[in-house]
């Protein structure tokens, strides 16, 4: 049986590991205001970022989709982790040594499957890392001198090289304690005839590490004429690596991608060495596929959709490479980025570039980058006899679409107006007009998601919250927003689990039936339960025993939502605002008595018992006079 890990390291995992350093290392975060961090959902598609952070409070809630929870919460979400492979990676990543109960720890058997692939790459990784420096390797050392790069450039990169035997990795890993259904699983190994043999032979490897920077699988490049594999065999798909979301360099290119909102995208190992060589250090490319969906996600997420961010994509000149060039361009509109194209000169690629030319001159090759709808144009124009009115007529109903999809409106008008030129049509109006309706109707569309959405989005608006649309699936009835007592309510709450200092002691005599929505008047009850706000204004476990004294995951994800949430103040919250909330909830619940009191009144009549019926009129007296000095004396009458 699996040991459990024992609840003081848990803990201290948890306290050890900020969440915005974990967050960060999947996603681009900015300041939004209040101390809190947001950015683009890495759990769904999104145009405007309603992911936020909370440092202070350890804890992430996206307003888009709903998610949250704490750091363990993320790890777990995003790279599809148990609790257990969860803490372990943390704990690792902070240095702790966990203990282990229920009959102690066995490496090995106890972490789970994920955990163990990583370490099986890992060490991998290190074993090919030193076979490169033997004298069979002599052939791979001289394939990277060929190509500019030195001893320092493959420990850079961590390039090394796989023996020619047939299992020198398989028996080099079982000594590490790995079983070989481990080996075949990782992809590391494939299965022989009398046993697991290594799947990487006699090959020059690179390791291809994930954002977070794990070696999740390898690529592995043909070095003599007597292998008759592929020039490049990568790793299969396997639990831990899907080629269509991993990007070669990205471990390396990330934080630099954020800072200069640009992404280069080249097409294969040694490209992206000789950028980062020559400078370029944003170079990524794709595993052995071409650019899709799950690697837009990723640029997305480190470009946080900046209309000033660019995507640059370099490829040789060859028509193979212009058929590339127009694929990528079927994606331009999944970003919001920019998007441009660098056409390497000759057919060279950027690492040939580097040694013809130099390090400039791959410096230079991004820098002479052309907007990548330039380049579909001029395809596009190419295409059709513009010496004919059929001819001309037809290119502009296929270039007018690619015009019309143009982000920036005033290039859009500029370049509606070149291509009139480009087609030979004098009445340049004409062509401006079509580009206008058509980039019109793509609008009204909501191109992403709706008209509503779209309309949203254009005026840079965020997401509706969460509460006033159907919450998807367990979450819950949706809360009415519009009422005033709903929206009051939520900031006290809010105030309670982020500012209790500013609510205590006051807060802590409110009851849960004076939040009228419901969901609302459990989570207080969980305050109540976690000690109070009294309690949270001077012990920082205090968000977390509010999340454990919830009944469910709903109620827990209403805590976390309301620990994130920014208070709805301009300025920071102080006690002038605090109760002014204060006072506004107790108001709500009073005038709600006094109605209930007062319908009790009609249905007692005249014939009422006089001494129930003279209680009845002393509490409506008695809260109406309480109501009076809550709206005249405000907080000082609570």
């Amino acid at each position: 049986m699996a040991g459990r890990i024992n609840d003081d390291d848990v803990k201290a995992v948890r306290d050890a590991v900020p969440i915005d350093a974990v967050v960060s290392e999947y996603l681009q975060l900015r300041n939004a205001g209040g101390g809190n961090l947001k950015g683009l959902c890495p759990f769904h598609d999104e145009k405007s970022p309603s992911f936020h952070v909370s440092p202070a409070k350890g804890l992430y809630h996206c307003f888009g989709c709903q998610e949250g929870g704490d750091t363990v919460d993320f790890v777990m979400k995003i790279d599809h982790l148990s609790f257990a492979e969860t803490i372990e990676r943390l704990a690792s990543q902070a240095g702790i040594t966990l203990r282990y109960e229920e009959g102690g720890y066995t490496p090995g058997r106890q972490q789970g499957e994920r955990t163990r692939l990583v370490e099986a790459h890992k060490a991998a990784a290190q074993f090919y890392v030193e076979q490169l420096d033997g004298p069979e390797a002599e052939i791979a050392r001289k394939f990277l001198a060929e190509r500019g790069f030195d001893q320092a450039a493959a420990r850079h990169f961590g390039v090394g090289y796989s023996p020619a035997g047939w299992d020198h990795l398989t028996r080099f890993l079982r000594g590490r304690g790995f079983s070989d259904q481990e080996l075949v699983l990782s992809g590391l190994s494939q299965e022989g005839r009398r046993g697991p043999i290594d799947r990487f032979r006699g090959r020059l490897m690179w390791p291809i590490r994930d954002i977070a920077g794990e070696v999740v699988g390898f690529g592995a490049r043909k070095l003599r004429d007597d292998d008759n594999g592929p020039k490049y065999l990568n790793t299969p798909e396997t639990p831990i690596y899907r080629k269509s979301q991993v990007l070669y360099g990205i471990d390396l290119a990330k934080k630099e991608i954020a800072k200069t909102n640009r992404a280069v995208v080249v097409e294969g190992y040694t490209d992206v060495m000789a950028c980062h060589l020559s400078g370029v250090t944003t170079a990524i490319a794709t595993c052995g596929t071409s650019f899709g969906e799950g690697h837009i996600k990723i640029l997305r997420r480190l470009l946080m959709d900046n209309s000033g961010s660019e995507v640059v994509f370099t490829f040789d000149g060859d028509a193979a490479g212009q058929k590339a060039a127009l694929r990528a361009f079927e994606d331009d509109q999944k970003f919001a980025a920019e998007t441009s194209i660098a056409i390497t000169p000759g057919g060279m690629d950027p690492c040939d570039l580097r040694l013809a030319k130099g390090d400039q001159a791959v410096a230079d090759l991004v820098e002479a980058r052309t907007p990548l709808f330039e380049f579909a144009l001029r395809h596009v124009v190419s295409r059709h006899n513009l010496d004919t009115t059929v001819g001309r007529a037809a290119a502009l109903d296929e270039a007018a679409p690619i015009v019309a999809h143009i982000k920036n409106s005033s290039i859009q008008h500029e370049s509606a107006v070149q291509l009139a030129g480009m087609l030979g049509i004098l009445d340049t109006q004409f062509v401006v007009k079509r580009v206008s309706q058509l980039a019109r109707w793509a609008r009204e569309r909501g191109r992403d998601g709706g008209p509503e959405q779209g309309r949203q989005q254009r005026r840079g608006q965020a997401p509706a919250p969460a509460e006033a649309r159907p919450a998807p699936g367990p979450r819950g009835p949706a809360l009415n927003l519009r009422s005033p007592a709903h929206r009051v309510e939520r900031e006290l709450l809010k105030l309670a689990l982020q500012r209790p200092d500013l609510v205590s002691p006051a807060f802590d005599a409110y009851g849960a039936d004076e939040f009228t929505a419901p969901p609302y008047a459990v989570v207080r009850q969980c305050i109540e339960d976690a000690g109070g706000a009294a309690a949270g204004a001077a012990d920082q476990g205090f968000i977390p025993r509010v999340r454990e004294a919830a009944p469910d995951d709903t109620v827990r994800a209403m805590v976390t939502e309301l620990a994130v949430e920014p208070l709805h103040t301009r300025r920071d919250p102080d006690a002038a605002y605090a109760g002014v909330q204060l006072v506004a909830v107790r108001l709500a619940a009073v005038n709600q008595r006094v109605t209930e009191i007062r319908g009790t009144l009609q249905r007692l009549g005249p014939r009422a018992d006089p001494e129930h019926l003279a209680a009845v009129q002393n509490e409506l007296w008695v809260l109406q006079q309480y109501g009076q000095s809550l709206r005249e004396r405000g907080y000082a009458a609570l």
